[in-house]
């Protein structure tokens, strides 16, 4: 009985390391594409303050002394 037991936590521990593999693999793949990681996909839109930067928003108070 024990040596079964110790064969299912070896092959756990290979099905382990097999889906580890796998994962750095289609990173790895991802990162030569130039694909961003799914984490970076919210750092892609501007804030307020770099909209208002690049003159995209103007403060309601500078459109009314303006006019």
């Amino acid at each position: 009985m024990a040596r079964s037991k110790r064969m299912s936590v070896q092959k756990r521990l290979r099905e382990k390391k097999k889906a580890e593999e796998a994962n750095l693999k289609r990173e790895m793949k991802s990162m030569k594409k130039g694909e961003p990681d799914e984490g970076d996909a919210g750092n892609t839109v501007a804030s307020r303050d770099d909209l208002e930067g690049y003159g995209v928003f103007t403060e309601p108070e500078a459109e009314s002394e303006s006019q």
